[in-house]
């Protein structure tokens, strides 16, 4: 019987160097030989990212926030049977570029949304499934969004006042605190290579239990 993989997820504001990280922890996985699946939310499935593009494009139109919320657990659904699960089963390690603390911190603690609709939704969706750990990369919020102007255009989020991602920030730290088992908190405003090493070391512990 194939050993179930791991599932582990970075979480983190803006511009905090997330997709970098994570591709850095794929490679040395796959160097020890593991079979690795790397993937994002909103998205990871062809509907999921069509979900995606209605969640991030810039409009004129408001978006509600219980839209928002039940686009993205529409988005999660699809993405978490139709790939992250069925990964996991075949022994592979499912390293996600967002998941379920991103709509606590996004749309619980950035939009207001009552964590109790939010932790209703998550058990609907996905039953007892969570990640097995959670790597939160942590920097100031000026610093992040210093970074993601950077990037190129800002999408509808990363428009978003100050204030909006400190919120996200703290609840962000307030769910790690919590778990500090299951989560790994690094400093992500230090140099990329001081990161970096970090999280090298985070996986190389992991990849031994």
């Amino acid at each position: 019987m194939t050993a179930k993989g791991k599932f582990i997820t970075f979480e983190g504001t803006e511009g905090v160097g997330k997709s970098t990280q994570l591709e850095n922890a794929a490679n040395q996985l796959r160097s020890l030989g593991l079979q690795v699946t790397v993937t994002r939310e909103p998205g990871g499935t062809p509907m999921a990212e069509s979900i995606r593009e209605l969640l991030l494009a810039p409009r004129e139109e408001p978006v509600n926030d219980l839209t928002e919320l039940l686009l993205m657990f529409a988005a999660r659904a699809q993405h978490l049977h139709s790939k992250i699960l069925p990964e996991l089963e075949q022994g592979r390690w499912v390293l996600c570029d967002r998941f379920t603390d991103a709509t606590f911190a996004y749309q619980g603690g950035g939009r207001g949304v009552p964590f109790q609709s939010i932790a209703t939704l998550e058990t609907l969706v996905q039953g007892d499934v969570r990640p097995d750990h959670v790597v939160l990369l942590d920097a100031p919020v000026e610093t992040g969004m210093a970074r993601a102007k950077h990037r190129g255009d800002l999408d509808r989020f990363e428009q978003e006042a100050v204030a909006f991602f400190e919120r996200i920030r703290q609840t962000y730290l307030e769910r790690a605190a919590i778990a500090p088992e299951r989560y790994h908190v690094v400093d992500a405003a230090r140099e990329l290579g001081e990161v970096s090493r970090d999280i090298a070391a985070l996986f190389q512990e992991l990849a031994r239990g």
